[in-house]
């Protein structure tokens, strides 16, 4: 059975409701929407939303530090916007944070986020794990040495 494991970090802003920072359950982590709030000062940054996109995409970073993940093994991302017309600015943040091959992504406009944030972002990461490699005594190594002794005169 795959166990919930919480992320909970100072580095980023503590959950404002009933739900964590993130959860990893096995080799995935699903981070919860982070606004641009500063965790040392539990205060939305100044500046505008490419300021705060900023922030919230520095949070998920913090949190994916504390879990032992990089922005580098984010999957996907889902960005939502209380003004559609930020999204330029947003992405020329987002850039920054990521590089090719890009994170799977969306971006919705709504029409409120939580401590009157511009911008709220979510993101999901996979951990690669070690290639499977075929064992010498494995059943399919097995089947095929079979197989091909059956094949002899």
């Amino acid at each position: 059975m795959t166990t919930r494991k919480p992320i909970h970090t100072d580095k980023a802003p503590k959950a404002i409701g009933p739900y964590s920072q993130a959860l990893r359950i096995g080799d995935t982590l699903y981070i919860s929407g982070q606004v641009g709030i500063d965790p040392a000062s539990s205060q939305l940054v100044q500046g505008d939303t490419a300021a705060q996109a900023r922030q919230a995409l520095t949070n998920i970073g913090a949190i994916l530090a504390e879990a032992g993940f990089t922005m580098k093994e984010v999957a996907q991302v889902q960005i939502f916007l209380t003004d559609m017309g930020d999204f330029v600015p947003v992405n020329e943040v987002y850039k920054t944070f990521f590089e090719e091959p890009y994170p799977a992504r969306a971006a919705v406009q709504v029409g409120a986020l939580p401590a009157a944030a511009a911008v709220e972002i979510m993101a999901v990461a996979h951990k690669q794990g070690k290639p499977a490699t075929a064992q010498p005594h494995s059943v399919a190594h097995k089947i095929m040495k079979h197989k091909h002794e059956d094949d002899l005169p």
